[in-house]
């Protein structure tokens, strides 16, 4: 069994969207609630880490008593924070993550809520959600009719835009490719990656930076504004449309690019980068930010399995720039040296010839000749 995603714009009523801020708000209360217990239990007994482990998570149904309005909201809802608290604290239990943080009304605000008794049906325009009835939405493509709805999750942005995202089910056994068409991709900061075939530069448009003289102007205007007014909020939605303009343009970008690559080719290698060190190391933390090389390459290797492709991540450390495609030979090149020269008389473009050894490198690694 697979699982697949869907996104849509939501349309709700008013008498809808107050509803939704009352679950937005309740989830966070009962996480909260919960976290703040847990953390009490772990002040006491954090020497003793395997008592901590079992202890359980308290349930929402014990606040419901207490805080009568938590009935209000969809009981799904506050089932899945209890449930999100948990994997909170095995993560960090087992290492992979800090202790768990209280939520803040100003950040991301969103609820889960599940699939039970056809509770959750997509009509004609409409989509039936628990406790909201029938909610307007955009349905721009249609989920396949052998896709089971696990679970929807309902999310409002800093625009103030409301959005559903439908998991489903289905099953679905990929049959691996006999790989005969292989690309190697050189990561450029201002072109975004060099291809081997061809040599060609993916010319992300940067988004970022051609808003930036905007969203500076527009931030300007926001921080002479009163705090917490109604122009404040008027223009601090203004400032969070620009962000998400932005947001929504690499995305589309990189959705078409990484759609291209998996379309045209059966293997796609490339090298495993630390982008926050880079970032942090070479001062170039807004162009790593705006070029979003690892939403690229999230989106790449699900295409690809969808497909029966593969993503092969070499070494980052491999002397892709310094070793001559032509004859082996690795020399140490600066990084103004855009032309690579070597001694046996090759002269290439210099992230072209590391776009070729990385797929050459790729290669060796599949064990193909």
């Amino acid at each position: 069994m697979a699982n697949k995603a869907y996104k849509f714009r939501l349309y709700p009523t008013k008498e809808q969207e107050e509803l939704l801020a009352k679950t937005f708000g309740s989830v966070r209360f009962v996480y909260n609630k919960m976290l703040a217990e847990r953390k009490e239990i772990y002040e006491q007994f954090k020497d003793d880490k395997k008592l901590l482990e079992i202890q359980k998570v308290p349930t929402p149904a014990k606040y419901k008593k207490e805080f009568e309005w938590l009935k209000e909201v969809d009981s799904l809802a506050l089932s899945n924070a209890q449930l999100n608290l948990q994997r909170a604290y095995n993560n960090f239990f087992a290492g992979r993550a800090k202790f768990p943080k209280f939520k803040h009304r100003k950040a991301k605000q969103s609820y889960t809520t599940n699939w039970v008794n056809g509770n959750i049906q997509i009509l004609h325009g409409h989509i039936k959600l628990p406790k909201l009835k029938h909610v307007k939405f955009r349905q721009h493509r249609e989920i396949p009719a052998h896709h089971l709805i696990k679970s929807c999750t309902i999310s409002r942005t800093a625009a103030g835009k409301y959005h559903i995202s439908i998991l489903t089910e289905y099953e679905h056994e990929p049959k691996p490719k006999e790989i005969n068409t292989i690309v190697g991709l050189d990561f450029a900061m201002n072109g975004f990656f060099v291809e081997s075939e061809q040599g060609e530069i993916a010319n992300y448009p940067r988004f970022y930076r051609q808003a930036q003289a905007k969203l500076a102007t527009e931030q300007k205007v926001l921080s002479r504004k009163t705090k917490d007014s109604v122009r404040y909020e008027k223009q601090r939605i203004k400032v969070a449309k620009l962000h998400e303009k932005v947001a929504n343009q690499r995305k589309d970008f990189l959705h078409k690019k990484s759609k291209q690559l998996t379309s045209q080719y059966d293997c796609v290698v490339i090298e495993d980068l630390d982008m926050k060190g880079m970032s942090q190391t070479l001062n170039y933390g807004k162009s790593v930010a705006d070029n979003g090389w690892g939403m690229f390459v999230t989106f790449l290797a699900y295409k690809l399995v969808e497909q029966g492709g593969k993503l092969v991540k070499i070494n980052k450390w491999f002397p892709s720039t310094k070793t001559c495609s032509k004859c082996g030979h690795v020399k140490p090149v600066a990084l103004s040296e855009r032309i690579y020269s070597c001694e046996c008389g090759f002269v290439f473009n210099r992230d072209w010839n590391a776009a070729i050894n990385i797929k050459n490198e790729g290669i060796l690694m599949l064990g193909l000749s």
